[in-house]
């Protein structure tokens, strides 16, 4: 385990840097002046040149792109991301105002989408060929082909604006304060931008987990367990359900991204105050630190999952958490990887078991 986690906080350091590294080479090839873009049109065309250059030098736009990356990655290494030129502030201080809401809202559409993927794939597969799976798979297929602001303007035009059923956009009441926001309302603002984003997100967990049923359904497990005379949903339950959840659950936590990509979409049609916005906004700015540090975030969001999808094997599978051990105590420990040669690992160690069970070596 401890050779699992240092494995892994490495590929996040370099996820990191090599993240935040692409962000500042587009940044740097887009053709968006930060200048122009943040003091507006009409005040760059009346400034003057040495005001021009003043702004430049104190935004960094006329440096090199390796002193203002070195410069920033020093700032990271202290937990400084560096100031934001559309908030005019620290960028820690920007994301964690809009962290909230953000998380709140792909949380929700991340469970939401899962389970109810999950639950309809495996209805699909279990009534596979009949009017249940063509209904799903038929929904699935229009949900896949749906941009997601596409689907939020549409939702936003039927419940919000037709029906009133829901407000047109914000986290919260025109005119309310923060501190005066009560959960009812937050709830209210909330739930169709997440309900936008869980229809979005059904359909690759749905139609994944429909085929795992229609193979399993196929093989010899649940083709024995059918001559001991159990039910399709019996076999399914005692059977088949650990072999279906394994690859539904590692789509989902890989799918973290293409939540948060949908999310600066929806954000965006709903005014919806939350990390993609900020997104859209520092884009349209050239704002490179917070660019690169929501990109940093959201990159360490998608990594977190897949870890928190390995962690989870061991526990819906404890096959797997047997088969790491035994890979362990075959190299000699969780240290001996720090010892032991690469090509020792290819075959077990002389008499390991008899050493295990407590015979002589």
């Amino acid at each position: 385990m401890v050779r699992f986690i240092l494995k892994n906080l490495l590929k996040a350091c370099l996820l990191v840097v090599v993240v935040s590294f692409v962000v500042f080479c587009l940044v740097d090839l887009s053709p968006v002046d930060p200048v122009q873009a943040n003091v507006g049109q009409a005040a760059y065309l009346t400034m003057s040149e040495a005001k021009r250059a003043q702004l430049e030098a104190y935004w960094g736009a006329g440096e090199p792109l390796p002193v203002r990356y070195g410069r920033w990655l020093a700032g990271l290494l202290q937990g400084d991301l560096g100031m934001s030129l559309r908030y005019n502030e620290p960028v820690t201080q920007v994301i964690a105002e809009r962290a909230a809401p953000s998380l709140a809202l792909l949380s929700i559409a991340w469970a939401g989408s899962g389970i109810l993927g999950f639950v309809l794939g495996v209805g699909a597969g279990m009534a596979e060929r009949r009017w249940p799976d063509r209904i799903i798979r038929g929904w699935c297929f229009v949900m896949t082909s749906i941009p997601s602001f596409w689907l939020a303007l549409i939702l936003l035009m039927v419940f919000a604006v037709a029906l009133g059923w829901f407000p047109i956009g914000f986290a919260a009441s025109i005119g309310v304060a923060s501190a005066d926001v009560t959960w009812a309302d937050a709830i209210h603002h909330l739930a169709l931008p997440a309900i936008c984003l869980t229809l979005a997100g059904v359909a690759p967990v749905c139609l994944h987990t429909r085929e795992k049923v229609v193979e399993f359904e196929a093989g010899d497990v649940a083709g024995f367990a059918k001559l001991r005379g159990e039910g399709p949903w019996q076999r399914f339950w005692r059977h088949g359900l650990r072999n279906v959840a394994l690859p539904a659950l590692t789509l989902q936590c890989a799918s973290i991204g293409e939540i948060f990509g949908g999310a600066v979409l929806v954000e965006e049609v709903f005014s919806y105050p939350g990390l993609g916005q900020a997104a859209v906004t520092a884009g349209l700015g050239s704002d490179v630190c917070l660019l690169a540090g929501i990109a940093v975030v959201t990159a360490l969001l998608v990594f977190g999952g897949n870890f928190a999808a390995d962690l989870l094997y061991g526990v819906i599978d404890p096959r797997m958490r047997e088969a790491r051990a035994a890979k362990r105590a075959a190299r000699g420990g969780v240290l001996g990887w720090l010892v032991n040669r690469p090509e020792d690992y290819d075959e077990p160690l002389p008499d390991a078991g008899e050493v295990e069970r407590g015979g002589s070596a």
